[in-house]
């Protein structure tokens, strides 16, 4: 028999070599895939078999036979396990997808184990609750609604005043989207509720963007949202350049008016704001001891204190002689809730027809103030606010002889000036 041997099967041919001093076996040879293989058989007749059923399927197409033994046993129980997750999951994965990716992955990894990583990962990797939008929102307010609560005898954490107008908006919020859940919502969906409130102020919408904002990063910290959820890149959402609003004042003439037409409760309130910078929220959380007890100041606790730092507001001679008919009073300056007071400056304004002016008592007092002295810093210490906020929008608004009138105003007949606790006697 001549060798090599030739087993062909149609284009497709391979060889069978005879034993040698240097090879005491029969080799198979042949090419699967451009890659050259070759196989070893004590008997002719087993490499004949062999090579004839390997012809006949690489002519056919199939490419089985470049895998050895070892390997073909682990690609049967590759795809097992392949099936076996498709089962599982309800994915189909090829061989060919997972060992690539394994392949990415370990270069990835630097040495670390494909399972470390994915332990790792899943210590880290969020789960979001669905929770409706207006459940959320629920929560949200139920869950500020008690730092509204002063406990300890110190001052509540929040204003309720402050958390009720939230809740309100963010009520609002949740009407817009009916049935949808938080992690559910997209920048269209923000835009949409933006687009409700094109008709009102910059600064308006801005407090609308600031509730919303506040909202979403508590939806974060619940689990309702994801951290990288992307919903501020919405339109809407980006905060608009909002002109600052007139600064409104009285003159010297209308304090006087107000101050002597004041009730034996209101007048004392006026007086706080307009002659010591004290805030109306402030005043109200004031009682007698705190205005008397250092001497030529109003003492503005830590706890009282817009800004929950302490201060002391200066005590001039005007503001002195208004507040001396109150020096034997004790309890709250002013024992109504904010409301009332209101209504009685809007009435009081009204009688005395004197156009109203938002916040026009402070605003006046840091005003002329900064005209008297002409330094921020003094204005701004007084009045508990900052220096840049100070010469930003009370800068140049009245004259150094207007100033003096201001603080000049005082009771043309103390008295006619009953204090809180003779009246209330009578």
């Amino acid at each position: 028999m001549k060798f090599p041997q030739i087993i062909k099967h149609r284009k497709i041919e391979a060889r069978i070599y005879a034993k040698s001093d240097d090879y005491p076996f029969y080799r198979l040879g042949y090419y699967v895939a451009g890659k050259r293989r070759v196989r070893h058989f004590a008997n002719y007749s087993d490499a004949k078999v062999e090579a004839e059923r390997i012809v006949r399927e690489l002519a056919n197409g199939t490419q089985s036979t470049a895998l050895t033994g070892n390997q073909a046993l682990d690609a049967l129980a590759a795809l097992e396990r392949l099936e076996a997750t498709r089962k599982a999951t309800g994915k189909r994965f090829s061989l060919l997808a997972a060992a690539s990716e394994f392949s990415e992955a370990m270069i990835n990894l630097n040495g670390r184990t494909l399972s470390e990583a994915v332990e790792g990962f899943l210590t880290t990797v969020l789960s979001l609750k669905r929770k409706d939008v207006a459940e959320a929102v629920e929560e949200f307010i139920a869950n500020r609604e008690p730092k509204t609560k002063a406990r300890d005898g110190k001052r509540a954490q929040l204003s309720a005043g402050y958390v009720q107008q939230v809740g309100l908006w963010l009520r609002n919020f949740a009407k817009t989207f009916p049935a949808a859940a938080v992690a559910d919502l997209t920048k269209e969906h923000l835009n949409l509720f933006m687009a409700k409130y094109e008709k009102q102020s910059a600064k308006s919408r801005n407090h609308y963007r600031q509730t919303v904002k506040m909202f979403l990063r508590w939806a974060v910290k619940r689990d309702y949202l994801s951290p990288s959820h992307r919903l501020l890149e919405a339109e809407g959402m980006t905060t608009e350049l909002a002109d600052a609003p007139e600064t409104e004042i009285y003159n010297p003439t209308e304090l006087q008016t107000l101050l002597e037409a004041a009730d034996n409760e209101l007048r004392p309130v006026l007086a706080l704001q307009a002659l010591g910078g004290v805030r109306l929220q402030e005043c109200l959380r004031l009682t007698w001891h705190d205005v008397w007890r250092v001497s030529g100041h109003i003492e503005i606790s830590s706890a009282k204190s817009k800004t929950r730092s302490r201060r002391l507001c200066e005590m001039g001679e005007a503001l002195r002689q208004w507040l001396e008919p109150y020096r034997e009073s004790s309890g709250m300056v002013f024992a109504k809730h904010r409301d009332t007071f209101h209504e009685s400056l809007s009435s009081l304004l009204e009688a005395r027809e004197i156009p109203a002016k938002r916040n026009g008592l402070r605003h006046s007092f840091c005003t002329y103030h900064f005209a008297a002295f002409g330094n921020e810093n003094l204005t701004a210490a007084q009045a508990g606010n900052s220096p840049a906020m100070i010469h930003q929008h009370y800068k140049g608004l009245a004259t150094k002889a207007e100033a003096e009138k201001w603080f000049a105003v005082t009771p043309a007949q103390a008295a006619n000036v009953i204090p809180l606790a003779t009246a209330a006697a009578k």
